[in-house]
């Protein structure tokens, strides 16, 4: 049992942020229903869309929706419609990241189902919100959390051009700031007896992650330097790259109190008679310097020699991990990052993937189950809520389901 067991939920989502969500209420035991349009959630094809590869498989879409039931309902005929508002009314949560002119095109915005039901406790997901002139625009997150709210602006260094950050990433930080918010409604619903509607957007999530900075401007006027590596305002909370050519950041965070045992640790304790280094400021003022003197002793050993050399003085320190170094890395594979997951043609083989990032004592481990087929639980969801053969088989006809 998961620590949601008895909880029911109603997506209604596409492509990463939404299903995101979902998923990650699906592995803590929520039983998720997935509304599908005919088509489906075109993440299902994510590969064949972006690259016309024949590639039938798509983890990603595996990742953020297994565990979940396929109901394809076709919302944009008024029969589908009433129907998934009947799904619907039978859930603890609706959740969704399209837009708010279809939802209320469709008859399912926040106004019109918590009119209707209002112990329903509503999760709305979009780009830019529900609210100003923008609140329709299209909003992935390489756009509303990434560009818009100054992200890949604060990630540019002086000159340089604005990063790609990794597919789905703010997608997916989103998804859990809806989650927590989702599960905030749900205790205000044991005490009231009353549902709400939950709101976030990938634009405020992305302005929240650089509040560090952005609260700096907005309080006193201040905003520190883009960042370069070349020209660090602290030297020591720094990437270098080692002999091999892999990366590692050094994190002397306490500037005064990091620098004399990270010189000792790389011979280099005659830099601490060098004036131009004698304090945080002066290594502020000459960090130029100071980091072309640093990029020249790094470059004598490779990453791995340096990482003994750092066990041994108690240097603070990470390394810059690709792929393949994370992979491997013992500590991830401690701390229980990666977990096996059926299949969803239900052959012997699991295929391995990523676990959410919170643990639960109750947790039995295990592999996940596998996503859904599209469509593969229509008739007993619809069987459930205590519509009969005929009126399945009518709404076949009709195309409102398949």
């Amino acid at each position: 049992m998961g620590v949601l067991d008895g909880i029911r939920v109603v997506e209604m989502g596409l492509w990463v942020a939404g299903p995101s969500a979902g998923g990650i209420l699906a592995d803590w035991g929520a039983e998720v229903i997935k509304l599908e349009t005919p088509r489906g959630d075109p993440m299902r094809q994510l590969y064949q869309a972006l690259s016309g590869s024949e590639e039938t498989r798509c983890p990603p879409f595996d990742l953020h929706n297994r565990g979940k039931r396929s109901v394809v309902v076709d919302v944009n005929q008024p029969e589908g419609s009433a129907l998934a508002r009947r799904i619907i009314a039978s859930a603890d949560v609706f959740l969704t990241n399209l837009r708010p002119h279809y939802l209320k095109r469709v008859g399912l915005h926040h106004e019109q189902l918590l009119a209707a039901d209002p112990r329903l406790v509503y999760g709305s997901l979009t780009g830019y919100g529900l609210d100003g002139p923008d609140q329709d625009a299209p909003g992935y997150d390489l756009a509303a959390f990434t560009a818009r709210s100054g992200v890949s602006w604060r990630a540019t260094p002086p000159g340089g051009v604005p990063p790609t950050l990794p597919g789905g990433m703010g997608d997916n930080v989103t998804a859990i700031t809806l989650v927590a918010g989702l599960l905030g409604a749900l205790l205000a619903r044991q005490r009231t007896g009353l549902g709400q509607l939950v709101a976030t957007s990938l634009l405020r999530t992305g302005i929240f992650c650089v509040s560090m900075e952005l609260s700096a401007r907005l309080a006193i006027d201040r905003v520190a330097p883009s960042p370069d590596r070349r020209y660090a305002q602290n030297p020591l909370m720094n990437s270098y790259r080692a002999a091999d050519g892999k990366w590692l950041w050094l994190i002397g965070a306490e500037a005064s109190r990091h620098w004399e045992p990270m010189m000792t640790a790389l011979e280099a304790t005659h830099l601490l008679a060098d004036e131009r280094f004698q304090s945080s400021r002066s290594r502020n003022k000459n960090a130029a310097a100071l980091i072309e003197i640093l990029d020249g002793i790094f470059a004598r050993r490779s990453r791995d020699e340096w990482a003994a050399v750092f066990r041994e003085h108690g240097v603070w320190w990470a390394p810059v991990n690709s792929f393949e170094d994370l992979v491997e890395d013992t500590q991830v594979q401690s701390i229980g990052a990666f977990r096996t997951m059926a299949t969803m043609d239900g052959d012997s083989a699991e295929q391995r993937t990523l676990a959410a990032p919170i643990d639960f004592g109750s947790d039995p481990g295990g592999a996940f189950p596998a996503p859904p087929r599209l469509g593969a639980d229509t008739r007993a969801v619809l069987e459930a809520l205590g519509l009969d053969a005929a009126e399945i088989a009518a709404m076949q006809e009709a195309g409102v389901i398949s």
